[in-house]
């Protein structure tokens, strides 16, 4: 008992339920506080996002050697395939039910959010796209040319990384929850925008789930291994997606947990978590396939044709595997094709933006919780060819990750 009242699951739902009394109950004063605590521990959070990327992918890529190129090209075709496949299941769904839902056409914004008491930028590094490309390039690089010394020095950098995100990052999470829900509640999005849309959102986390089922089932079957021993350890991640809204700010956590099961390759957790936290977003995909066929069934009347839907669905993929791990950042991403191949005008956009930001953190831990089932494809397939065989100086860092991040 006592070790589940310290864990971080515990942590993070007494910090949901403290921010929503705290939303529900304080003045406009208050809440200046509370909007410049949420941004000040956003920003560190944001902060560290490049730096676990760097400290975590490249060293990764690097020890796989000669197969890194090899395991790179899987994860994104996995990345790829499964967001194409979540949302043609997204579809058919909204083919078959979006008629028969009656969606209000719009949202009340509630009360507006005070300025902050006070404000402290600090930028990241770089952005988290162009920090992924760094760390696969970098990685890539070492080992084709066998840079001994860089190699070690990468190994160096992902103990510094991983000792950031266990005494800062992980810390700094539950205020960063508490305050997100603090202000939600303030502005009325807990008590009345959320029933807004509640047929479509409760439709769009069934086939969540149903898709995280799935895969699940799809990896045990080729991993040959024990999907509850990963999904088990995936409660935290959900939460803090649930919280932050976003895939990279939940990096550290979806780390931790990953790397406590025992079913899966260590090196491999090191190496797929950053990385498909940034390339496999299935919840999202979801999320919008349904939700723009809700939005063209209230606003025009009818949904977009078959064929339209399909090229959608597979221009979404390949945007969702170039989105950016922020909160709405695949929605933003493909803007382009809802307004292009779907058609939407500035009212179908709007509507579309408001009813994606209810329902994102549900969508964020989607991906998140999918993740894992790939993380077991990935520790087969590496198992089975041998990767990371020929590389034993990489034994030390595979150990310290779970050891550090379980203290």
């Amino acid at each position: 008992m006592n070790r589940f009242l310290s864990s971080l699951p515990f942590r993070l739902l007494v910090a949901i339920a403290l921010g929503v009394a705290v939303g529900l109950t304080v003045g406009e004063t208050a809440i200046t506080v509370v909007q410049s605590v949420r941004h000040l521990t956003g920003q560190v959070v944001f902060f560290a996002v490049p730096l676990i990327i760097l400290g975590f992918v490249a060293p990764s890529i690097a020890r796989s050697g000669a197969d890194a190129s090899r395991l790179l090209g899987v994860s994104l075709g996995l990345g790829y395939g499964s967001a194409v496949a979540a949302a043609l299941l997204a579809a058919l769904t909204g083919f078959a039910l979006v008629p028969g839902l009656s969606v209000p056409g719009a949202v009340d914004g509630g009360r507006a959010l005070p300025e902050m008491l006070f404000e402290l930028t600090i930028a990241p590094i770089m952005p988290t796209m162009s920090a992924l490309v760094l760390a696969l390039l970098l990685g890539l690089a070492v080992s084709w040319t066998r840079a001994r010394r860089f190699a070690a020095a990468l190994d160096e950098l992902h103990r510094i990384v991983l000792a950031i995100v266990t005494r800062v990052v992980v810390p700094v999470l539950p205020v960063f929850i508490a305050s997100v829900f603090a202000l939600l509640a303030y502005q009325g999005g807990i008590t009345r925008q959320v029933p807004v849309f509640l047929q479509a959102l409760g439709v769009v986390v069934a086939v969540h789930v149903a898709w995280i089922a799935v895969l699940y089932v799809a990896a045990a079957a080729y991993s040959r291994r024990n999907p509850f021993d990963v999904v088990r350890h995936y409660g935290a991640a959900y939460l803090t997606a649930v919280g932050t809204m976003s895939s990279a700010a939940t990096l550290p956590v979806a780390l931790k947990g990953a790397s406590a099961s025992r079913s899966l390759d260590k090196r491999m957790v090191d190496f797929g978590v950053p990385l498909l936290a940034h390339v496999h977003m299935p919840g999202s995909v979801i999320s919008i396939t349904f939700l723009a066929m809700t939005v063209s069934q209230v606003l025009y009347g009818e949904l977009p044709a078959a064929g339209t839907m399909l090229l959608f669905v597979v221009l979404l993929g390949v945007f969702a595997v170039a989105a950016p791990g922020v909160p709405g950042g695949t929605l933003m991403a493909s803007l382009g094709l809802v307004t292009t191949v779907l058609g939407f005008d500035e009212a179908g956009t709007g509507l579309m933006l408001a009813i994606f930001a209810l329902q994102d953190s549900f969508g964020t831990a989607a991906n998140i919780t999918s993740d894992g089932p790939l993380l077991m494809i990935l520790s087969r397939y590496a198992q089975r060819r041998g990767i990371g065989a020929r590389t034993p100086s990489a034994a030390p860092a595979r150990e310290a990750a779970p050891a550090a991040l379980a203290a």
